[in-house]
C-alpha cells in the first residue's frame, strides 16, 4: 500500500511523546508528517523548536496554503483548525471542537476525505477523547490507524478512546510506532503487531 501522508494527534504529555517519536524515525522520509498538538491559543513557536531539536527532518509551523512536501514535519499552529487538502494545507478559525482549536478530529476527518486509503492516522497520549472520531473516519476510508499503547502514555484517556472508536487500530509503544512509520516511509514496513488488552483493564488504568 502506498501511503502518502501521516497525521499525528496528541494532547497532555504530547511533547515528550512527539520528541521520542521523531527521534525514532530515520533521517530521511518520503512521506510528510503532520502534528496536531493541543496547546494554548497564545503559544509561540517553542514547540516547533523543541521538535526540531530531536530530528534532522525539517520541522515548521503551517501557514495557510502551505504546500505539502515529502520528508517534512508540519506542526498545526495554535488557535487554528488545520485542514488538509490534496497537496496543501488550509487554516480555519471555526469554533473550537471539544474545546480545542486545533482539533485533532477536524484534521483527521479532512485527511481521511482527501487522502482516503493513502492516509495514516496516529493517536498518542492525551487527557480527552479528541481524535477518536477522526481516526474512525480514517479507518472507514481505508487508511492505516495506529494508537499508542495506553499503559505507556502519560495520559491514557485519548488512546483508550481511540481504541474504543477503532478496535482494529494497531496498538504500539512509541518506539514501535516510530519503526513502523519509518518502514512505511521507505516502503518496507515491519510486521504490524496489534497489542490489545481487554478494554475493561485499560479503562481501569485510565481512572
Amino acid at each position: 500500500m502506498g501511503y502518502e501522508i501521516i497525521v499525528v494527534g496528541t494532547s497532555w504529555g504530547g511533547l515528550a511523546a512527539l520528541r521520542a517519536l521523531l527521534a525514532a524515525l530515520p533521517g530521511r522520509l518520503e512521506i510528510p508528517i503532520v502534528v496536531v498538538q493541543h496547546r494554548h491559543r497564545q503559544s509561540d513557536d517553542l514547540l516547533t523548536a523543541l521538535l526540531q531539536d530531536r530530528t534532522p527532518l525539517h520541522v515548521s509551523e503551517v501557514e495557510d496554503k502551505t504546500p505539502i512536501t515529502p520528508g517534512s514535519v508540519y506542526v498545526a499552529p495554535a488557535d487554528y483548525h488545520l485542514l488538509i487538502e490534496r497537496g496543501y494545507f488550509a487554516l480555519s478559525t471555526d469554533e473550537p471542537v471539544r474545546f480545542s482549536r486545533p482539533s485533532i478530529d477536524v484534521t483527521f476527518a479532512s485527511v481521511a476525505d482527501s487522502y482516503a486509503r493513502a492516509a495514516v492516522g496516529v493517536v498518542l497520549t492525551g487527557a480527552n477523547a479528541d481524535g477518536a472520531l477522526g481516526l474512525r473516519r480514517i479507518a472507514e476510508r481505508g487508511g492505516l490507524t495506529i494508537v499508542q499503547r495506553p499503559e505507556s502514555a502519560a495520559s491514557p484517556t485519548m488512546p483508550a478512546a481511540a481504541m474504543r472508536a477503532v478496535p482494529e487500530a494497531r496498538v504500539m509503544e512509541i518506539a514501535e510506532i516510530g519503526a513502523t512509520l519509518g518502514g512505511l516511509a521507505i516502503g518496507r514496513a515491519p510486521a504490524l503487531v496489534t497489542r490489545r488488552r481487554r478494554l475493561g483493564e485499560i479503562e481501569g488504568e485510565a481512572r
